[in-house]
This record gives C-alpha cells, sequence and structure tokens, in this order.
C-alpha cells in the first residue's frame, strides 16, 4: 500500500502545484487517512517542499485498532501535551523554506487558522478546497474490495436479524442486536447510527430507534452499514411483520422498488448525477408522491459514509467508472408508515457488466 498512498500524495501534490503552491496541510480525518494510511487521532500530514511528514498529537499509542500510517511517511510526535499539530506543521513548513500553505478552509476552524497565521506569519496560506475530496470520489479496486467486504458483512447480520423472532422486541433493542452482529462478522464497527423503523416509524429516513415494540402486521424498515479497514457501505430494507402484507403496503412497496431500480439501471459512467435521481425521483412524482420525498435519491460512499457524488436534483457533474454510491428512494406516510430500499453499487460500464450491486440481500417483500 505504500506506494498507492506515496501515488496519491503526488496527485495532490501537482495540484498543488498547478494552483501556486508547493506546500500543503491535510488536516481533515478521511483526507489524512485516505493519503498516508491509519493514523492516529488528531494527526494532520504537511506535503512539504522536502519531505512529507505526519504530525500527531503524541506518540503512535501502537494498539491495533489505532492502525499504522504509511511506512514511507517520517511520523513527527509534538514535545508535549496540548500542542496542535496543524500549527506545529505550519512552523515546519516555514523551517523548509515555504512561501505558502495550502488548507483545508472547509475543515479548520477560525479559531485554528488565526493560530497557524500567527505561528508563520510569512507564510501565504491558501484554500486547498475539496482537493483531496476530488480525488477520492473514484475509488482503486484495493477500496472496492474493502467496501465489499463490509456489504457482505452488513449482508450477513442483517439475514441472520431476520431469522429471529422480531414480534414485541423495541427498534432500539433490534439496532442494538444489528450492531453487534457487524462488529461479530468482522466489520470495525457500524459505518453510521443503525436506524430500525417499525409501524408509523417505518421508512422515515434517519430516524432514530424508539422503544416502540413490533407489532403484527407492521413495516419494519431497517438501515445499517458496515465499516470494514476504515471503508463505509450502506444497505435499507423494509419488510413487513408476521402476516400477508395490505394492499396498500404492496402497492407502496412496488412502487418503491420500480423507483429504486430505475436508479440503479441509471448508473453509468457519463451518467449525469441529477439524471440517475430524476430516474428514480419521477417514479414516485407520476405516483402522487412529490411532497415529502428525501432531498436527495443517492451519494457516494467510501472513508466516510456520505461523500460526494451526491444524487440530487439540482447536483452538477457525471458519473466516472469505479465510483461507489447509494440508491435509496423512499417514501414515508405520516401515522401510517412507509418503505426504503437502500443498495450499495459501484459503477461500472456495460462492457464490464453495468452497475455491480455490493448489497445482495433480497428486496422481495418478506413476510417475518
Amino acid at each position: 500500500m505504500s506506494e498507492v498512498y506515496a501515488a496519491r500524495r503526488e496527485r495532490l501534490r501537482e495540484r498543488c502545484t498547478a494552483g501556486g503552491s508547493a506546500t500543503a496541510l491535510v488536516t481533515r480525518p478521511a483526507n489524512v487517512r485516505y493519503l498516508a494510511g491509519a493514523a492516529p487521532h488528531g494527526a494532520v500530514l504537511l506535503l512539504g517542499r522536502g519531505e512529507d511528514l505526519l504530525l500527531c498529537g503524541g506518540p503512535p499509542s501502537g494498539e491495533a485498532e489505532e492502525g499504522r500510517p504509511d511506512e514511507a511517511l517520517r511520523v513527527q510526535a509534538l514535545p508535549g501535551p496540548g500542542g496542535d499539530p496543524a500549527v506545529a506543521a505550519a512552523d515546519v513548513a516555514l523551517a523548509q523554506g515555504a512561501e505558502s500553505l495550502a488548507v483545508e478552509e472547509h475543515h479548520l476552524t477560525v479559531t485554528r487558522h488565526r493560530a497557524i497565521g500567527s505561528v508563520a506569519p510569512r507564510l501565504r496560506l491558501a484554500d486547498l478546497g475539496g482537493a483531496v475530496e476530488q480525488l477520492r470520489v473514484i475509488k482503486d479496486e484495493e477500496e472496492i474490495s474493502c467496501l465489499r467486504i463490509g456489504a457482505e458483512i452488513a449482508d450477513q447480520a442483517l439475514g441472520e436479524l431476520l431469522e429471529s423472532i422480531l414480534v414485541g422486541r423495541t427498534e432500539r433493542h433490534l439496532a442494538l442486536e444489528l450492531e453487534r452482529r457487524l462488529v461479530d462478522h468482522g466489520a470495525d464497527g457500524p459505518a453510521f447510527a443503525t436506524s430500525v423503523g417499525t409501524g408509523p416509524n417505518s421508512g422515515r429516513r434517519g430516524h432514530r430507534p424508539t422503544d416502540r415494540r413490533v407489532e403484527e402486521g407492521d413495516f419494519l424498515s431497517v438501515c445499517l452499514g458496515a465499516t470494514y479497514r476504515g471503508y463505509r457501505c450502506e444497505i435499507g430494507r423494509t419488510f413487513v411483520i408476521g402476516t400477508s402484507p395490505a394492499d396498500w403496503q404492496i402497492e407502496l412497496y412496488d412502487l418503491v422498488f420500480a423507483a429504486q431500480r430505475a436508479g440503479r439501471e441509471a448508473l453509468a459512467p457519463g451518467a449525469a448525477y441529477r439524471d440517475v435521481d430524476r430516474a428514480a425521483r419521477q417514479v414516485l412524482d407520476s405516483a402522487g408522491y412529490t411532497e415529502g420525498l428525501p432531498p436527495l435519491t443517492g451519494h457516494g460512499v467510501g472513508l466516510e459514509i456520505d461523500e460526494d457524488p451526491q444524487l440530487a436534483p439540482a447536483a452538477m457533474g457525471k458519473l466516472d467508472a469505479c465510483v461507489p454510491v447509494t440508491v435509496e428512494p423512499g417514501v414515508h406516510l405520516p401515522g401510517r408508515g412507509g418503505v426504503r430500499i437502500d443498495d450499495t453499487l459501484v459503477v461500472r460500464p456495460e462492457a464490464d457488466g453495468g452497475p455491480e450491486l455490493l448489497t445482495i440481500t433480497t428486496k422481495e417483500l418478506l413476510a417475518l
């Protein structure tokens, strides 16, 4: 992996040089991990004139869960507690003879930005912008492999839950059990807070589990994800509890399923982000569900669960191959419940079989 990290840093260096800055300071944790490997909490990366440097608030603990940074990087720990690695990095850049330093202004606080300026007043601070995030959009096969394994873990955890008795158990209990199962099957942990919604809570995007108990005839919607080696995937499914689904449940489920399928089929290199959103959204619009639809149909995943691209009505840009995204339309009817179906896929050209589905738990409307 050392060569991979070095190549990523070199691509970023080229962008910085083209923008007039020979050095850059990366502070956003996911970006540091992308360029330097697993690093201690709070570490920052300096792309220097002479060498690249990982600065930490203290020496790495050596704990397995902390991970190890790229072995080709020099790691420098601050001499005492309470220091800011970002401020120390600016001092190092100045000592290396840098005249300008590109920083992630979207991540730095105003206080931290001012501290960097005060310790190195002769450094011209430029904005690195979202340069690293842009590099992260297209994944290499090693990254996709991590996402694939994470998806397998999430599928396993969800499949096991569906084989257990659900009636009478609370949303909160089911969510905690799913998160435990993720770890049991090898995940670093959940990719985000697991959402379980029953009855009138089902189908709500971002629903926080409550003490409501599962009842016969309920819709049960579940959204969970696994983190594996830092990479995060997502899956969402909706089921009916204990009985044959009612006509309105079948009708609503079939509608959301059709919207989700339209979004998945629209994924292709060169497809506009907003066209993917439109493909799913117009299925729901045509059935009269214009109001209350989610603001987007899907989003990128990787080292963070919500990355670029955003598949939304006003999103600008086009998909590339090897970009992992979610497709997750849903409808929630206040007081009754709703349906959400969510997959993680990788954009692939038609010659390679089209979009690769990572989350494979059945999308059939099961009565559990």
